[in-house]
Parts: C-alpha cells; structure tokens; sequence
C-alpha cells in the first residue's frame, strides 16, 4: 500500500503561483493530480509517467507537472492562478504500467486547500 502526502497548498491573490508537491512512500509508475471544488465533481488536472504528461484543458499553459524519481516525489507548479482554480488537490498514484492517466489510480492522498482570491 502506498501512501500519498501532499503539502503547498495555500491562500494566493489572483495572478499569483503556488507549486504543490506530493510524496510518495512506495514505487508509483504513474502520478495524477486532480481537484474538487465545492458543490462539483473532482476533476482530472494533470498526469505524469515516464512515458510523457498531460493536462486538463483548462490549466494548459499555466501549471505544470514534474516528478523527482529519486526522491518519489511529484509536483504541480500552479501560475496565473484564477479564483476558479479554488478546491482541494488531490495527488493520485499508480503502479499500474498501463491505464488512464485521467482517472485509473489506486492511491489518493488526503488533500491540499488552494484558495485564490480576487
């Protein structure tokens, strides 16, 4: 069983950049950050394997995400941040070689607060 802990979330003025990172206690091949906001449905934003990334359509250009193997840590740097980009983060981590990145992960970790306002 691997465990998921995130850490960078926080409150931040619209424009501004926050960068969230996750770490991960046993091997993850695949690495999934994902949101919920209040009142919606969690929502796919970014993945990475070795294989490549990708990204929700709505934070393209803006957030990015990268991964330190040494250290089993993934990260979502978040700029031009929007109010709308306003929920809680979750990491997700798999170590499944094949599935979707947007949504087929077995570890979550409990959550990160990111609060931007206007």
């Amino acid at each position: 069983q691997v465990q998921l802990v995130e850490s960078g979330g926080g409150l931040v003025q619209a424009g501004g950049s926050l960068r969230l990172s996750c770490v991960a206690s046993g091997r993850t091949f695949r690495f999934g950050w994902f949101r919920q906001a209040p009142g919606k449905e969690r929502e796919f934003v970014a993945a990475i394997s070795w294989s490549g990334d990708t990204y929700a359509d709505s934070v393209k250009g803006r957030f990015t995400i990268s991964r330190d193997g040494a250290k089993n840590t993934v990260y979502l740097q978040m700029n031009s941040l929007k109010p709308e980009d306003t929920a809680v983060y979750y990491c997700a981590g798999s170590d499944a070689l094949r599935g979707n990145p947007k949504s087929d992960y077995g570890y979550w970790g409990q959550g990160t607060q990111v609060t931007v306002s206007s």
